[in-house]
C-alpha cells in the first residue's frame, strides 16, 4: 500500500475546482478569443474571478501579465 497525502500521489488538481488555487500558482489558461483554437496561456495566478466554488469549463482568473482566461491544468502550487 502506498502512503496517502498530497506528495506522491501522482494526481494533479483538478482546474475546475476553485480550491485548486491560490495565488502565486502557475497554471495553463484558454483566453477567451483563444477557445476555438485551444490556444493555451501559462502564468501565475494573480487574482481568481470565478466565486463559485466549481465550474465545468475551469475556473476563470487574471494572471500576473494582466490577461484573464479559464484554468485548463494547475502546474505548480505556491510553494513550488
Amino acid at each position: 500500500m502506498q502512503p496517502s497525502g498530497p506528495a506522491g500521489t501522482g494526481t494533479s488538481p483538478d482546474p475546475r475546482k476553485r480550491s485548486s488555487l491560490r495565488q502565486g500558482v502557475r497554471v495553463k489558461v484558454v483566453q477567451k478569443q483563444d477557445q476555438r483554437t485551444g490556444t493555451v496561456t501559462e502564468g501565475t495566478v494573480a487574482e481568481i474571478l470565478t466565486s463559485s466554488p466549481f465550474h465545468p469549463h475551469g475556473i476563470k482568473v487574471r494572471l500576473s501579465s494582466g490577461k484573464v482566461g479559464r484554468v485548463v491544468a494547475v502546474l505548480t502550487g505556491p510553494d513550488g
